[in-house]
């Protein structure tokens, strides 16, 4: 993860004193309501269609998502570039690209 994006969002954060607001469970839930924002861009019309038309409002909330998954990490002492490699790991165990590659059902189904 590029460390200064990190501190420059930490930063952000800590000028104004709001890392007392920022604790495990309401950075979680802030987390699924900038999701559940970015999601609403998507509502009732086709993919191209929220992009021709939201894409403005799409990039301020996945940067929003991203930010508070970065202010969730820190709070929880997690390095990002670890638990990322660790999933992707995962991911590549459960979705062995011969039985995976082109199909879109869950691992369990393959």
């Amino acid at each position: 993860m590029n460390n200064d994006l990190k501190m420059r969002i930490t930063k952000f954060r800590d000028d104004r004193d709001w890392a007392q607001f920022h604790n495990p469970k309401d950075l979680a839930i802030s987390l699924s309501l900038e999701a559940a924002e970015l999601l609403e861009n998507f509502q009732w019309v086709s993919s191209e269609e929220a992009l021709q038309n939201n894409m403005e409002q799409i990039k301020d909330e996945l940067a929003d998502v991203l930010i508070l998954s970065i202010l969730l990490s820190d709070v929880i002492g997690v390095n990002l570039d670890e638990i990322i490699d660790e999933k992707l790991k995962k991911n590549e165990d459960k979705y062995p690209v011969d039985k995976a590659q082109g199909r879109k059902e869950k691992y369990t189904e393959l």
